[in-house]
């Protein structure tokens, strides 16, 4: 048995997040979506979505599948109404299709509308659905103490060093590899979880509900605070709070952060600060590219940003703000709330063979380089967002 996760008809409602990817790899908590899916079933999972998208992901086997919406969050009774579904029987909301058992993917599959493939559908209320992209921060809190337990049962963490202040060790867990020398760690307000090899330098100061993916530093005299992930490969310094950093990206400097989703192989320069609250404390709204409006987020709201996008040292990001993929943000003052993809500065058109060579260059820094696959993404991105 196999799982294949499928992106909706609304996926850009997560722009500019899912311009680069399926919502399958949106990490929330400690995992990414996919990731959960591979650690609470053990079945291999895989990704159908747009067509731009679909040759970075692996074919899917001719074989019988869960087909499930990649936006779905199940919880334990959900899972287990899933799992106990037979071939042609399925589960759909108001939104469509939650799961489904088919005993292989058709060749002409289409997602936009795959309930006809079901014989028998079943009707639920209640499913948890990722439909803003606000929603990654504002869920990390639960979906990170989740993750932990999922993740740390039935496992010993390797030894906490005595060179760090530990308030409730319980509750921390640290992977092979890592070192965390002289850092405050309290896991009283949630749990502590630090990757393989990861790096926690010198005074930081760490309070969970935290997650620190593999291979990824916190420089010295940090202060993060929960909900906080900080994904694999990425560097974190200054004031971190109730943020996602997705992978590969770099906020390694003095600065605050807080209730905002970064995408991968970003990097946040020197002293650039987020606004997360307008001062009249009103409620705070972004940018949603499907519906072409701004739309309320709650009262804190920081900054979308997609991948692949740098913003110049001493920044100033405003309350609510969303930025799009490979764009090198910099200006005066406060920053607009809304910058396309491929924006120099901030409206000026980015040129593509420069961006490319700009992201690349980025990468070597984390000894990667840019595959052809991704280069036929950025290009298709570009295409689309001509002026």
């Amino acid at each position: 048995m196999q799982i294949i996760l499928f992106d909706n008809l609304k996926r850009k409602e997560l722009w500019p997040l899912t311009a680069t990817k399926s919502v399958a790899d949106l990490r929330c908590g400690i995992l990414t979506i996919k990731e959960r899916w591979e650690a609470r079933t053990k079945y291999p999972v895989f990704v159908i979505t747009e067509e731009y998208l679909q040759n970075a992901y692996n074919a899917v086997p001719a074989e019988e599948a869960f087909i499930i919406d990649a936006t779905v969050f199940a919880d334990d009774a959900l899972l287990e109404q899933i799992l106990a579904l037979q071939t042609g029987e399925a589960l759909a909301d108001e939104d469509g299709l939650v799961a489904g058992v088919l005993p292989f993917l058709p060749e002409l599959f289409k997602r936009t509308d795959p309930l006809p493939y079901f014989n028998n559908v079943s009707k639920i209320t209640g499913v948890k659905r990722l439909q803003k992209t606000w929603q990654l921060f504002q869920w990390n809190d639960e979906i990170l103490r989740e993750d932990f337990k999922l993740i740390t049962k039935g496992r010993a963490s390797q030894p906490v060093s005595p060179t760090n202040f530990i308030h409730q060790q319980a509750d921390i867990f640290i992977e092979e590899g890592a070192r965390v020398e002289f850092a405050f760690l309290n896991s009283t307000t949630g749990p502590i979880y630090i990757g393989k090899d990861a790096e926690i330098w010198e005074g930081a100061v760490i309070r969970g509900p935290f997650a620190l993916g593999h291979h990824a530093v916190i420089k010295a005299g940090a202060k993060i605070y929960g909900a906080t992930t900080i994904g694999p490969w990425s560097a974190a310094g200054g004031e971190i709070k109730n943020a996602v950093i997705s992978g590969y990206s770099n906020k390694a400097h003095d600065g605050y952060l807080g209730d905002s989703v970064i995408g991968e192989w970003c990097n946040l320069g020197a002293g650039t600060t987020n606004s997360n609250v307008k001062n009249t404390a009103a409620n705070v709204k972004l940018w949603n590219a499907f519906s072409n409006t701004y739309e309320g987020a709650g009262v804190k709201a920081g900054v979308i940003m997609g991948d692949y996008t740098r913003v110049a040292i001493n920044s100033s990001i405003n309350t609510g703000s969303v930025f799009g993929v490979s764009a090198n943000i910099f200006g005066n003052g406060l920053l607009p709330t809304l910058i396309d993809s491929f924006v120099w500065g901030i409206d000026n058109r980015y040129d593509f063979e420069k961006a490319l060579q700009a992201i690349d260059n980025w990468k070597k820094f984390k000894h990667s380089s840019l595959s052809a696959q991704e280069i036929s993404v950025l290009k298709h991105i570009f295409e689309q967002n001509k002026h």
